[in-house]
């Protein structure tokens, strides 16, 4: 039978969007009908991915990092508003359900989207949180704080794969998954794109996303970088919206705000480096394309996970810078 369903990312940077773009499309392949809840950036990248679907805005959990290279008070200050948020999209949920029947709710990393009425499934791709130097011994209790999160859900969707620690490590591998966690084999966009002729117009391809003001900061330094390179370059800012934007900074910079799937994928196919943040599903987007082994991965200043990501796939050869 139809299936009415709730798809709802995290806006933390584009990538839990990105990803859910495979999920939406196996839905609509089955013949479901497709809601997507989102905010900001990703709301309107999935706005122009899926155009006649219709959307719902919820805020995301208000996350700010610091322009330092330390992240722990930022974490320690949002933690507050983290668990008001929790409880806010929980209470906004049950108020949709008392208007609005669905049949299936897929959360991607927003905690609070879980209810008894409906079948719940959590995506994510770290069930422990990596923890900063000097708080390392609190990585089983994140573990386990998590799992409580996880364990509200019918089901949790790993996006990776189960043998040799995949492409998550330790995120997903080193701890027992709960009970109603399995491995689904990685997401990306990317994955039926192989086909699509590369763009050589490029040798330097920089995909930036992320949060503020790491974003920028980021976008800021590669520009000063490469402003003056004898290398044509190519950045890409993640912001899509309803205006195209293209600014050649100098003769061999240009800066877009926003490409389309097709079109990022030619440039990252024909390009000879990709420079981009090591997020998880960049990663997985890069690994669908055959793209790992081109990429220079620079995790953002105190961002655990990513830190940890970059020396993971580093060590495990499948990046060489």
């Amino acid at each position: 039978m139809k299936k009415k369903v709730l798809v709802c990312p995290l806006n933390w940077g584009l990538g839990h969007a990105t990803r859910c773009v495979p999920v939406i499309r196996d839905e609509l392949a089955a013949g479901n009908e497709v809601v997507i809840c989102a905010d900001g950036y990703p709301l309107e990248f999935l706005r122009q991915e899926f155009p006649g679907l219709r959307t719902l805005e919820l805020p995301s959990y208000p996350i700010r990092y610091s322009k330092r290279k330390s992240q722990v008070m930022a974490m320690v200050q949002f933690l507050p508003k983290l668990l008001k948020g929790i409880y806010a999209e929980n209470k906004w949920l049950k108020e949709l359900l008392r208007r609005e029947h669905f049949d299936v709710i897929i959360s991607d990393n927003r905690f609070g989207l879980w209810n008894r009425d409906i079948h719940s499934i959590y995506i994510t791709h770290q069930v422990m949180v990596k923890m900063p130097k000097g708080l390392k011994g609190l990585e089983p209790l994140g573990y386990a704080m998590h799992k409580q999160i996880i364990n509200k859900y019918d089901e949790c969707w790993i996006p990776d794969f189960a043998e040799d620690g995949g492409l998550s490590g330790d995120l997903s591998h080193k701890y027992a998954l709960p009970a109603n966690a399995k491995f689904i084999g990685t997401l990306s966009r990317f994955n039926d794109c192989k086909l699509t002729a590369a763009d050589a117009g490029f040798q330097i391809v920089a995909v930036l996303s992320g949060m503020e003001p790491q974003r920028t900061l980021f976008e800021n330094e590669l520009i000063a970088a490469y402003k003056n390179s004898d290398k044509k370059t190519l950045i890409v800012q993640g912001k899509p919206g309803s205006e195209p934007f293209r600014k050649e900074i100098t003769g061999n910079l240009t800066v877009v705000r926003y490409m389309n799937t097709t079109e990022l994928t030619a440039v990252l196919m024909g390009c000879e480096e990709i420079i981009s943040r090591s997020g998880y599903t960049t990663i997985m987007d890069l690994n669908a394309l055959n793209c790992l082994n081109k990429a220079r991965l620079i995790p953002t200043p105190g961002q655990t996970e990513q830190e940890y990501l970059a020396g993971y796939l580093h060590s495990k050869g499948y990046i060489n810078t």
